[in-house]
């Protein structure tokens, strides 16, 4: 960080000595420590400083200490108000803010202490009439914004409850009413487009199984479309980038139980594209909706994806062999395998000697007189006397 600063600083003085006196402004710098209720660091904050002048704004990111910090504010009156992350603040849900901060060349410190804060507002010291105006309402909003936060939180607990009972019915209601309370949180959506994919697939009815898996695709588009604009507007976090290639995994199972293979096909590569570290379930599942499909060429293709990313998944090996045994052909009494399908048969017996699919692979290498190359199964020669 110490690194990166003192470039920044070598770059702006680089800048002052090409810039003729007469248009140099000068600036100044604002931090602060953001800390919430229970006196907490807020990790991923967001601090907008707004010019109350020109409207100009600039958006700072809190450290994992909680900690924002900017040089290179132009000088003015400032309303500096905290978010307690992107998604928040595109909602427009403050947690606090400071109105009419003098901003000049100096620097200026001001520190979001939601605790302190909420204390100075409920006993009025310091404050003047307005500043304990501000500070009543953003004490009411947090509290607000905790009760709300709290229901939610039962209200998903509720609904995995329910769909680990099986009662999709009543998982679909929960979250449908949670989407009502607040309909800018991606993974309320994403868990109703779970209930109502789980739904779908108890229907006898077709017709309603379609109705439903539809409304499954439609509720993931709408968690995926929140998480990518909260994406866009913040850090990238391992867990955020998880979530969102997960997303896309699901919707690629309804849209693959919808019978739409190519718009799996694309979901299931746009999680791989999002999370490589998980590409290889991504690839695998995007395999198993093009053989379905009888699209063999592209399973295979997919299936090498999968093996790519993961060269010990054993049942990525079998599947592809399978597909390539699919397009073996007869010369007289003979099956003719195209090349590669006894070793894809042989890599899943080497990873998974005794995986479910272990006998199989035994017998699809013997239809195509190929031997088993691996330890399973393989007499040990007799030792020499």
């Amino acid at each position: 960080m110490k690194k990166h600063l003192s470039m920044f600083v070598f770059v702006l003085l680089m800048l002052g000595l090409c810039v003729p006196p007469g248009f140099a402004q000068a600036s100044g710098t604002v931090k602060g420590v953001c800390k919430d209720t229970d006196g907490k660091p807020i990790v991923g904050g967001v601090v907008v400083w707004a010019n109350q002048d020109n409207g100009q704004k600039y958006t700072l990111t809190t450290n994992g200490k909680g900690e924002y910090f900017s040089l290179g504010i132009a000088p003015g009156t400032y309303t500096a108000t905290l978010y307690k992350n992107a998604e928040d603040q595109k909602a427009g849900k403050e947690l606090f803010h400071f109105a009419k901060i003098p901003i000049s060349v100096d620097e200026k410190s001001i520190d979001f202490d939601l605790k302190q804060q909420a204390a100075d507002a409920a006993k009025g010291q310091g404050l003047t009439p307005e500043q304990a105006k501000q500070q009543t309402e953003s004490v009411e909003n947090i509290k607000k914004s905790n009760l709300t936060i709290k229901a939610l939180n039962e209200k998903i607990v509720a609904a995995n409850t329910s769909m680990k009972a099986g009662d999709f019915d009543t998982a679909i209601a929960t979250m449908t009413e949670a989407t009502t309370i607040d309909a800018t949180r991606d993974v309320l959506w994403a868990l109703l487009g779970d209930a109502y994919r789980g739904s779908a697939l108890k229907q006898t009815d077709s017709a309603e199984k379609a109705k439903r898996l539809q409304m499954a695709i439609d509720d993931y588009l709408k968690a995926i479309d929140i998480k990518q604009k909260a994406l866009e507007s913040a850090p990238k976090k391992p867990e955020d980038t998880k979530q969102l290639a997960g997303y896309y995994n699901n919707l690629g199972e309804a849209y693959g139980r919808s019978g739409k293979g190519e718009e799996a096909v694309k979901a299931y590569t746009q999680a791989a594209q999002v999370n490589p570290e998980g590409a290889a379930g991504y690839y695998y599942n995007a395999g198993a909706v093009l053989t379905n499909a009888g699209k063999v060429d592209d399973a295979i293709a997919a299936f090498d994806k999968c093996i790519a990313a993961d060269p010990t998944r054993a049942d990525a090996y079998y599947q592809k062999g399978v597909d390539l045994i699919g397009k073996a052909t007869l010369q007289g009494d003979k099956m003719v395998a195209p090349p590669g399908t006894a070793e894809a048969f042989n890599k899943y017996l080497e990873l998974a000697p005794t995986g479910p699919y272990a006998e199989v692979a035994k017998q699809m290498l013997a239809s195509i007189g190929a031997p088993i190359e691996t330890g399973f199964g393989k007499k040990k020669p007799a030792a020499k006397k």
